[in-house]
């Protein structure tokens, strides 16, 4: 057994319109655990066999068109939980959306958590009205994860949340977008305030690195991206981790994501 693990995280934008890029960057890269965000695929038209036939596990959750989570692992978690633990009790719909948007998987020394949060639509807008709803409940729900603090918790995905200046490429500019404002990163500071360490920050302080650039204004090739792709680690796991990357190459290929594959090492 390595004496590292590798945990990542890609927002798919549609897995079934880039299963080509996932298979190539999990044969190359082959991390223990990926987790995918946007989905967009139905459980029952979901990609399963694809993955068990190159020796994968896979949990998932999905909607028809929109959402969607899935956590590939080498081995399979010992228990799986979609959608918020907060005991709240929002209606149907809600609760579908809701499991299409976080995984928490156990694994035997760790949990794992995959979000794809809200991106808003207008800082005006009910929607993102949901969007701080859906914040303040995944705080109580990673509240809960922590009451064991015996257990590591790695938090991932994508959180549709550039924290500070320097995770996006015109703060100026940009100041007060549904993705990037003094609201959500003060939120975003909050997680950190309970515990929770950005293990890319840790290793990668300069400003310039993103995991997202729009398909327009040719945004890749000029590198007009934003960070809003995550992964949070609580001290004890942060502490030993040992280097992250953010891997560009698969947003140069043909038809690919607006998103990247954001990776992290850790010790064992």
């Amino acid at each position: 057994m390595s004496n590292e693990f590798m945990l990542a995280t890609f927002n798919a934008n549609s897995l079934r319109a880039r299963m080509n890029i996932v298979m190539d960057w999990l044969r190359d890269n082959q991390p223990d655990v990926l987790c995918i965000q946007e989905t967009k695929v139905q459980d029952h038209d979901f990609p399963l066999e694809v993955f068990h036939e190159a020796g994968w596990h896979v949990v998932y959750r999905g909607m028809k068109s929109y959402n969607g989570v899935a956590l590939i692992s080498r081995e399979a978690p010992v228990e799986t939980a979609f959608g918020l633990q907060d005991g709240s009790t929002p209606d149907t719909a809600t609760i579908v959306e809701e499991e299409a948007r976080v995984i928490t998987a156990r694994f035997p020394d760790l949990v794992v958590v995959n979000t794809y949060i809200p991106q808003g639509y207008e800082t005006d807008s009910p929607k993102y009205e949901w969007k701080i709803r859906f914040l303040e409940r995944l705080r109580v729900h990673m509240e809960h994860l922590m009451e064991n603090r015996g257990t590591p918790v790695v938090w991932c995905g994508d959180f549709n949340i550039a924290p500070e200046d320097r995770d996006v490429y015109d703060p100026d500019g940009l100041r007060g977008h549904v993705c990037f404002n003094p609201q959500l990163s003060a939120i975003f500071q909050e997680f950190l305030n309970m515990g929770f360490v950005d293990v890319f920050r840790k290793h990668c302080p300069e400003a310039g690195e993103y995991t997202f650039w729009d398909y327009r204004m040719n945004a890749f090739k000029r590198n007009l991206g934003w960070r809003i792709d995550h992964i949070l680690a609580l001290k004890q796991l942060a502490e030993r981790s040992a280097g992250v990357f953010v891997d560009r190459a698969p947003r140069a290929l043909p038809s690919p994501s607006d998103h990247t594959f954001l990776a992290a090492r850790f010790l064992r």
